[in-house]
């Protein structure tokens, strides 16, 4: 397949990055973590102590910071984050850094740079409203924030983390308000997006429907 751009939204612990990865894999196309994308200049921001009001020292950094994806890990100028940014204290604030406009900006413009001449799926918070408004085929995931609670504290307990379930829960509900009131590219699901509620479906099936709907078109 020769330049197949899909886009994948919806709100935190829905499955979307699973979900995208193995797709990119059976499709043998280019995958795009772009909430990898925010949560490493988080962990950046945050081993850096820098405030997120502080604005000139954000711009700064997004001036002396470079963001790739080689073979399936995300990197943060040039060092492999992958677990770095999955922890919990990178969930508290990622939100909080995704709505600043300085970084949306930059980091929608390496997005696009990325999948421009190549065939991408591509997930986040606003790939077909804002991102990717063209891509050719649009898909919004979604599950009750209990089951995306539940999904979130088995990956941060992996990690050692000492939270609760309750805790996690109330943290989703608390970035979901966050995401889909920003100012700057809310969580919303497009017009010709087409949902999926996972709460009760397994990754493998979720991965066979959109496969399957993307060939038959």
């Amino acid at each position: 397949m020769n330049n197949l751009v899909i886009a994948i939204d919806g709100p935190s612990g829905a499955g979307k990055s699973t979900i995208a990865k193995l797709i990119a894999k059976k499709l043998n196309i280019v995958y795009i973590d772009t909430g990898a994308m925010y949560r490493a200049l988080t962990y950046k921001l945050l081993m850096n102590k820098i405030d997120f009001s502080d604005l000139s020292k954000i711009k700064k950094v997004l001036r002396q910071t470079h963001i790739d994806f080689k073979n399936n890990h995300i990197y943060l100028d040039e060092t492999i984050v992958d677990d770095e940014i999955r922890t919990n204290i990178i969930n508290k604030n990622v939100s909080n850094v995704a709505k600043i406009k300085d970084v949306r900006l930059k980091l929608v413009e390496i997005q696009r740079e990325i999948a421009k001449n190549k065939s991408v799926i591509m997930d986040g918070r606003d790939i077909a409203s804002h991102v990717l408004p063209n891509a050719d085929f649009k898909f919004y995931l979604s599950a009750t924030p209990e089951e995306r609670g539940k999904r979130r504290y088995k990956e941060l307990t992996k990690n050692n983390n000492n939270i609760s379930l309750e805790d996690v829960i109330k943290d989703m509900k608390e970035r979901d308000k966050i995401d889909s009131t920003r100012e700057i590219s809310p969580l919303i699901k497009t017009e010709d997006a087409v949902e999926i509620d996972t709460t009760n479906k397994s990754i493998d099936e979720v991965v066979d429907f959109i496969i399957s709907y993307v060939k038959r078109r």
